[in-house]
């Protein structure tokens, strides 16, 4: 398979750069799966439209379809059409009813109350109830993917179809965080743990299959039904099912880090995430003690070139730690681009070029690497001597933690309430330029608390675009690549790439 995969890569004409989430060997036996069927119809513009017996996923067959527990990329990807949780995340972020019909909010007693759906079974027919939920929830409390984002829950009660969720703080964006797919309790430890979704896992003849779920509550059509699930347990094998035609999807991070080349008829769908692109600053030394010099630094940056041009369109540019996509970017706040702006500012701020300054960037990632270089040419030009110092990912963790920098190229992935805590209070597990600021702690909790969420997020802005501790580039995207012609309609979001399932078109050989 090796050779097979080698030649194929070898013969690509387009290259497009992928980057997944197993970094596993390259499988060297001959699969067993075999090529579907499949049907060429006529040329449009010069290329071949060959449409596959079946749709088809990368699976992972020795690992488990938990989507609390199994790994990110392709699990994720086939866990997803059959798991759904309280809410779902809208493209623009936010929380959407699911299995959860409506809830309350008890400010005073920090407790939320969600009232399920009475109309859910799971695939097997049992209903949904709120002790599936709550165990779930408890399991997810203690994950790795969702840990974080739920420290803030302190109790989970459950009584028949209603759960009360108790917080150690005020947020009044919970429902945002409890996209969490939920299984039914007892079955977790099953390879593929029974769900509420549009479809459920099947084996017919030894061979692996999401099949349209008929007790769905929602009623709605699945665009085919029938999934194939197609063995590929490395990255490798997972590239070259894509390039074969094996399958007709993955998932990829085309910005990320070891990159590889794959072609064919394939096209691609990018998704807004809550993946922030930043320039740190170390406060606790000159000149980056000086807020009017981090401003001036910040109206240097061409963030739209470093959009197009380093990224390939990946991202959205920025100017705030919140994505443009959500309704809280304060678009009305941002501040226009012009080249001459830095040479203004650096004057106002009374800079004086004493030392050469240094921005730590991830050795592991070259898009970061080249727009580190971008920056440092930009402001070497403008009179800022600066030079990247790329390090390799322990050292350039251990340069953070030790506060040996003046700026570093930081990445982080924020909830999608915006919690920025971490990353800007006082004492923040990724707060590494020592930011200690008592209006930037008290605005965070009020925007933590407010119910009038747009206008606490526009004054929390405000508050950072003057003060500047961080310099926001962009947020990333995730991308959907799928074979040119099979899968029309699709519209993805961070966490689901089949949002819009039931919209969708899969098209197939005719029968």
């Amino acid at each position: 398979m090796k050779k097979r995969i080698t030649k194929c890569i070898a013969l690509c004409l387009i290259p497009l750069l992928l980057t997944g989430c197993w970094q596993e060997p390259i499988v060297e036996e001959e699969s067993n799966s075999l090529l579907p069927e499949e049907e060429i119809l006529p040329e449009s513009a010069g290329s071949r439209v060959i449409l596959p017996e079946h749709f088809s996923l990368p699976y992972a067959p020795d690992v488990t379809l938990d989507p609390i527990s199994c790994p990110d990329g392709m699990q994720q990807v086939a866990a997803s059409l059959l798991y759904e949780g309280l809410f779902r995340l809208s493209p623009s972020f936010e929380a959407e009813p699911w299995l959860c019909e409506s809830y309350t909010y008890d400010v005073a007693a920090l407790t939320y109350t969600f009232f399920l759906r009475t109309d859910v079974v799971f695939s097997d027919g049992s209903p949904l109830t709120a002790e599936d939920v709550k165990a779930t929830l408890n399991r997810a409390r203690t994950s790795e993917r969702y840990g974080s984002r739920l420290t803030g829950i302190t109790g989970i009660t459950a009584e028949g179809s209603t759960i009360a969720v108790t917080l150690s703080a005020p947020n009044s964006e919970l429902p945002a965080l409890l996209n969490t797919p939920i299984v039914k309790a007892g079955t977790e430890q099953d390879a593929a743990p029974i769900g509420t979704g549009p479809y459920l896992f099947s084996l017919k003849n030894a061979q692996p299959w999401l099949i349209s779920n008929q007790r769905w509550w929602r009623g709605d059509r699945q665009p085919t039904d029938r999934i194939a699930l197609v063995e590929a347990a490395d990255q490798d094998t997972k590239l070259y099912r894509f390039t074969s035609h094996e399958v007709q999807l993955i998932t990829a991070d085309l910005t990320g880090t070891a990159p590889i080349s794959a072609t064919g008829n394939t096209g691609y769908q990018d998704a807004d995430t809550t993946i922030l692109q930043y320039l740190g600053c170390n406060v606790t030394r000159a000149p980056m003690d000086n807020p009017t010099f981090r401003k001036a630094l910040s109206a240097g940056i061409n963030r739209s070139h470093i959009v197009s041009a380093f990224l390939s369109g990946h991202a959205k540019s920025t100017q705030f730690p919140i994505s443009p996509a959500a309704d809280l970017y304060p678009a009305d706040l941002e501040l226009p681009y012009a080249h001459e702006a830095l040479a203004t500012e650096l004057e106002r701020a009374g800079y004086l070029a004493d030392r050469t300054l240094t921005l730590l960037v991830n050795a592991e990632n070259m898009f970061k690497v080249t727009v580190a270089q971008y920056l440092v040419e930009t402001f070497t030009a403008a009179g800022v001597p600066m030079e990247a110092k790329v390090l390799p990912w322990e050292e350039y963790t251990a340069a953070l933690s030790a506060g040996d920098f003046d700026l570093y190229y930081g990445e982080v992935k924020l909830s999608a309430d915006w919690d920025l805590t971490a990353l800007l209070a006082a004492g923040g597990s990724l707060n590494y330029g020592g930011w200690a600021n008592s209006t930037t702690d008290n605005l965070l909790s009020a925007f933590a608390a407010s119910e009038d969420r747009i206008p606490s997020a526009r004054t929390l802005c405000l508050h950072l675009q003057q003060s500047a501790p961080i310099l926001p580039l962009c947020f990333k995207s995730t991308s959907v690549l799928m074979q040119t012609d099979v899968l029309e309609g699709l519209q993805p979001t961070m966490a689901e790439p089949f949002y819009n399932l039931t919209d969708c078109t899969i098209r197939l050989q005719s029968p």
